[in-house]
């Protein structure tokens, strides 16, 4: 049975920092529904103390940011996004479009079709994360959208170079220098200035997730990001206390609400890896962020075998799962609950999250349960569509769907199927509810 040697927050803390999120959150969208660029504007100068004619930026603006790139800078990015654009393509071709007869006289089939437009949601309050604008905007090029729109907040006081550099390399059509509700509320609702788009994606913080939240159903999101989750799964073979260590604190640096969570089979390296946590968060220049996180939200499980360890994984569903044990294949193999799986000690998280081409954009709080990561399919609507080609075929069914309407109840719809008997099968079928249907021949 698994034991913790540490505990994060209670569920009930958590649900009360998500209550004031939520009531912040509802009056905030309400307010730009209702007053548009105003409200969009006084949010603004509110929560970033940004404040400017025109929040959309210049072609001279982005010029000058891409211009502002070292060369080492400009080659970092580009390598970047091109392991990106590489991987999303591949996932793209892996998408096919079908047509298949499946029945004589029955063709079915499905398109994938690209959805018209999206809005990228790049975070970067704190740190200008400029690599979500490889993950969102390429992402949704590789898919096909015609128009992608990207959101940031301003850092120090102005659009943030590196991000807004990456959002143009990535190909972005337009470029806003908003964060925040604002951003994501004015991209899905429009304003004056923005028109909506079809699909809001990227990562962002709790008041970022909940917006994207709300607004599902006016238009798509990727999926529910809130504040980043690492798990580190490791033994004494595949790992050492002080890698685990770093690979932990590398990622609760993210805020003070970001879980950070060790798994082991060994308590003894349970109990040496928390021991070099503290003595890494003495050196650690980011340790103010980390130290919040791991306090509150960090955690320490010991179990008692692998299979016990996959099934505590699962019950955690985190987003980043790292497995740094003597057999990594037998998590891959047996896990079914992660945002995404990093395999092994030679790679990990910050791998993913910045360069090596699988998207960072991933589910938080259990949601990988239901759903996967951020990739070109959720770019894609799968529409199916049918012919019937021959006048035998379209009886044939018809006479079935007859039937089957009768039985649910449904007249108007079984009359569909019967003007179709009588008209292409030249059978004297009754009109629905007038009279059981008249027997139909075995196909």
């Amino acid at each position: 049975m698994a034991i913790y040697l540490k505990r994060g927050a209670t569920a009930e803390a958590k649900a009360d920092a998500d209550r004031k999120v939520r009531d912040i959150v509802e009056a905030a969208l309400a307010d730009i529904e209702a007053r548009g660029d105003a409200a969009v504007r006084e949010m603004s100068n509110r929560f970033d103390n940004w404040d400017r004619e025109d929040y959309r930026l210049s072609q001279a603006e982005i010029d000058a940011c891409v211009e502002s790139l070292s060369a080492q800078e400009r080659k970092d990015i580009e390598f970047a996004q091109a392991q990106v654009r590489n991987f999303a393509q591949i996932q793209r071709d892996s998408m096919k479009d079908v047509e298949v007869e499946t029945l004589p006289g029955v063709v079915l089939g499905h398109k994938n079709l690209p959805l018209n437009s999206a809005g990228c949601y790049v975070p970067g309050g704190k740190y200008p994360l400029l690599a979500s604008a490889h993950m969102s905007v390429i992402t949704a090029k590789v898919a096909g959208v015609k128009r992608v729109i990207t959101c940031a907040p301003p850092f120090q006081g102005k659009p943030a170079r590196a991000i807004v550099a990456a959002q143009a390399m990535a190909g972005a059509d337009a470029i806003y220098a908003l964060g925040g509700i604002q951003a994501v509320g004015a991209m899905a609702l429009g304003t004056e200035t923005i028109d909506p788009v079809d699909i809001l994606v990227g990562p962002g913080n709790a008041f970022v997730a909940e917006a994207k939240r709300q607004l599902y159903g006016r238009v798509g999101i990727d999926l529910f990001a809130g504040p980043t989750e690492t798990l580190i799964i490791a033994d004494e073979i595949g790992c050492d206390p002080e890698m685990a260590a770093t690979d932990i604190l590398g990622q609760v640096e993210h805020g003070p609400d970001s879980p950070g969570v060790l798994l082991t089979n060994s308590e003894r390296f349970a109990r040496e890896t928390m021991a070099e946590i503290e003595r890494l968060l003495q050196i650690l220049p980011t340790a103010d962020h980390a130290r919040k996180a791991w306090e509150t939200f960090g955690e320490v499980i010991v179990a008692d075998s692998y299979e016990e360890m996959v099934r505590v994984a699962d019950e955690i569903a985190s987003e980043h799962v790292q497995v740094m044990t003597a057999d990594p294949d037998y998590f891959l193999k047996h896990m079914t609950n992660y945002g995404a799986l990093f395999l092994g000690n030679r790679t990990n998280v910050s791998f993913g999250d910045k360069v090596i081409g699988t998207n960072h954009t991933l589910p938080t709080r259990k949601a990988a349960r239901y759903t996967g990561g951020l990739w070109v399919g959720k770019f894609i609507k799968t529409c199916t569509y049918q012919r019937v080609l021959t006048d035998e075929a379209s009886a044939m069914i018809g006479e079935y769907c007859s039937r089957l309407c009768a039985l649910e109840g449904f007249a108007g719809h079984g009359e569909q199927a019967n003007i179709r008997v009588r008209r292409f099968g030249g059978r004297d079928v009754p009109y629905a509810g007038q009279a059981e249907p008249t027997p139909a021949t075995a196909a």
